[in-house]
């Protein structure tokens, strides 16, 4: 029996752990304070959520140049144009507290989207040197690096803002010099990654599959639909959730505390989830994550107090975990190698596709579906049923065919 050496790809995947937990950090930072200082910032209340929206959005449209780019010169490169990216958001964000201008802050939004989107691509380039065995639990690895994120973000957000006294939007100004000290000191990281470029393509490769048709086969279909609703119905609850806390009279601290548990939820089963997806298979991990989603949404529909927001959210990042990362791997071995900037990109375009509509619906369901926040809340957490039910049927629809059909 022939040992395949992993040991290329677990120091790779050392470096994109410490990447996911070191520059990720300012994703959860700007998530817990991004929909606080738009609904200062913003004219419009059903707006508030517009900067979280645009970094989603910013991730969308960047990822299909991104990939492209990384497909001709490496995965190095595109996660330093990543970082760049994160840096001149939070720089154009900090500027933008400074005039207290919504639109100028809407647009280093989009700017951190790029940083966003690099972000997205640390789970595939975990997979580039793995083997069959090795991949679904480098993807897991990397993703558990979100782990440290989820402690340095918020608790950042809580030490700089949470107990300020001061009530101007300029208290998440220092949130935002500390989001471009970590893009500029987390972009050193990848010096150390090594992760060969893809072979340039000489007459007579074959070219792969076009879009539609990679879009067309079924498991990768069912992979796209399942990975764009995991997180769509995560992004559409957790956007909402600081301004629902505040709203329902707790603290800028007691949300950040929220989002905390959430985003360790989030990350926190990676350690063993891709054992799971070896040992049952992708589709059934999926599918109890799409369950689990359904559980987060019950529990938030069944009270207002601060433990349903911890218990509501908590669910709300295992059944992410589970559903995203089952699904990342269903695509990752459901491709050829000279196809992955193509089917990546057109992953990661759909998928932040749906994160940004799930995005700026959050606000409108949140701020303009009643006259209370509890009603709001209640209103974002219904709209989980018909993506839920969408993304399970396509998912029993697929375990269904014949083993020959797909074939």
């Amino acid at each position: 029996m022939t040992m395949i050496d992993d040991s290329k790809a677990k120091r790779n995947v050392a470096v994109l752990v410490a990447a996911q937990a070191f520059l990720g950090s300012q994703i959860t930072m700007i998530f817990v304070i991004g929909g606080l200082a738009g609904q200062q910032l913003s004219p419009i209340a059903c707006l508030a959520t517009l900067p979280i929206s645009l970094i989603v959005f910013g991730s969308m449209t960047t990822a299909p140049w991104l990939s492209q780019l990384m497909q001709k010169w490496g995965r190095r490169t595109g996660f330093f144009v990543g970082a760049l990216g994160g840096l001149a958001g939070a720089a154009v964000s900090a500027y933008a507290l400074t005039l207290e201008s919504f639109w100028l802050f809407v647009a280093g939004s989009y700017l951190t989207g790029i940083y966003m989107s690099a972000q997205g691509f640390y789970r595939f380039a975990a997979a580039d040197t793995a083997s069959d065995a090795f991949r679904p639990k480098a993807i897991s690895y990397v993703m558990a690096g979100g782990l440290l994120s989820a402690i340095i973000g918020p608790q950042l957000v809580s030490v700089i803002s949470g107990n300020s006294a001061d009530a101007t939007v300029m208290r998440f100004f220092p949130v935002y010099l500390a989001a471009m000290g970590l893009n500029v000191v987390g972009m050193m990281l990848f010096f150390f990654l090594d992760i060969p470029k893809p072979p340039k393509p000489v007459a007579g490769d074959p070219s792969g599959r076009s879009r539609w048709e990679l879009l067309t086969t079924p498991r990768i279909g069912v992979a796209v639909i399942c990975a764009m609703v995991s997180y769509a119905l995560m992004n559409l609850v957790m956007t909402s959730t600081p301004l629902a806390v505040v709203g329902c009279g707790f603290g800028v601290t007691d949300a950040s505390n929220v989002v905390t548990a959430h985003v360790l939820a989030m990350f926190g089963p990676s350690f063993f989830t891709g054992h799971l997806i070896a040992r049952f298979g992708a589709e059934r991990i999926v599918g109890t994550g799409l369950a689990i989603l359904g559980a987060a949404g019950v529990v938030a529909l069944n009270g207002v107090d601060l433990g349903n927001f911890f218990i509501a959210l908590i669910l709300l990042g295992v059944g992410w975990n589970f559903g995203f990362i089952g699904a990342t791997s269903m695509l990752a071995s459901s491709h050829d190698p000279h196809e992955r900037g193509r089917v990546q990109g057109m992953n990661d375009l759909i998928v932040f596709g749906g994160v940004t509509v799930a995005s700026l619906a959050s606000g409108g369901l949140m701020n303009c579906s009643g006259s209370t926040a509890v009603e709001g809340w209640t209103a974002v957490n219904l709209a989980m049923v018909p993506l839920l039910t969408l993304a399970g049927g396509s998912l029993i629809w697929l375990m269904m065919r014949p083993k020959s059909a797909e074939a």
